[in-house]
C-alpha cells in the first residue's frame, strides 16, 4: 500500500471521513477538499469572492457534463441503431433527478450532505441528493481525470444500480404531470423560449417553465421540445410534485 493512501487511511485526522468515502466510493480520495465541497449545499456555504459560495453548485455543473458525456457515450455503443431523439430521452430518464435522487440515497450519500434544513422546506429539499450526486463526479473528475471517472462510473454505478432495459421501457413524461398539477389547481402555465446567456452554445434551446407569472423550472437541450421536458423535470422538483 502507497504511504499516502496508507496515511489517509490509518493516520490522517481525517481518517473517518476517507474511510467513509472508501467504503460508498471503493477507492480512496486524493484531494479531500473536493468530495467535503461536493456535499456541502449553499444553505450553509459561505462566501468567498464575488457572491461566489463555497458550495457544491460550480461542481454540480462539471459533473452534470462528465456524467452526460459518459451517458451518452454508454447509450451510442448500447444502441446503435437508435436515432439521436431515443437517445437523447433514454439519457434524460438515466440523468432525472428522479433517478439520481434514487440512486443517491441508496448508495448513502444522504448521511453526508450538509445543508440547513430551516432554510429548505421539504419541496425545496427534493434534489438535494440529485445534485451532490453530480457535485461527487465533478469532485472525482477533478481528482482523478476523465478516464478514471468514466471507469467508476460504468463499473460502479451504471453496470450495478441502473438498469437502462427497464429505463427504457419506463414513462417520464414530466410535462404532462405539470400541466395536469396546474389544471387541478386552477394555475396557469407556460413554457417561454428565452434568450441564451453570453458565451452559451447558440445551438442549445433554453425554455422557462412558468406557474402563474412565477420561474419554477429552466431547462436546455438541442431541441425545444427536450428543452421544455427538462423544464417541466425542474418544476415538478421545485413544486414537490
Amino acid at each position: 500500500m502507497p504511504i499516502s493512501r496508507f496515511y489517509k487511511l490509518y493516520l490522517s485526522p481525517n481518517r473517518k471521513y476517507v474511510k467513509v468515502l472508501k467504503n460508498l466510493l471503493g477507492f480512496v480520495p486524493g484531494n479531500l477538499s473536493l468530495y467535503r465541497l461536493a456535499f456541502r449545499h449553499k444553505s450553509v456555504a459561505q462566501n468567498v469572492k464575488k457572491g461566489v459560495k463555497n458550495s457544491n453548485e460550480r461542481l454540480e455543473f462539471l459533473g452534470d457534463a462528465v456524467l452526460g458525456s459518459v451517458i451518452a457515450e454508454v447509450l451510442f455503443k448500447l444502441y446503435p441503431y437508435e436515432d439521436e431523439g431515443f437517445l437523447t430521452e433514454l439519457r434524460s430518464k438515466i440523468v432525472s433527478r428522479v433517478n439520481l435522487n434514487q440512486l443517491a440515497r441508496k448508495l448513502g450519500f444522504d448521511k453526508l450532505i450538509e445543508f440547513d434544513s430551516r432554510a429548505l422546506n421539504s419541496s425545496r429539499q427534493g434534489s438535494l441528493l440529485g445534485d451532490a450526486f453530480e457535485a461527487l463526479i465533478g469532485a472525482i473528475y477533478l481528482d482523478k481525470g476523465y478516464d478514471f471517472t468514466k471507469k467508476f462510473l460504468i463499473n460502479n454505478i451504471i453496470k450495478t444500480h441502473i438498469d437502462i432495459r427497464k429505463l427504457e421501457q419506463t414513462e417520464t413524461n414530466f410535462k404532462s404531470k405539470l400541466i395536469e398539477w396546474c389544471q387541478r389547481h386552477s394555475k396557469d402555465i407556460s413554457f417561454d423560449l428565452i434568450n441564451n446567456l453570453d458565451g452559451e452554445n447558440v445551438k442549445l434551446f433554453t425554455v422557462q417553465a412558468s406557474v402563474d407569472g412565477e420561474a419554477v423550472g429552466m431547462g436546455k437541450e438541442f431541441s425545444k421540445k427536450n428543452a421544455e421536458k427538462l423544464a417541466a423535470e425542474k418544476a415538478c422538483e421545485t413544486l414537490g410534485i
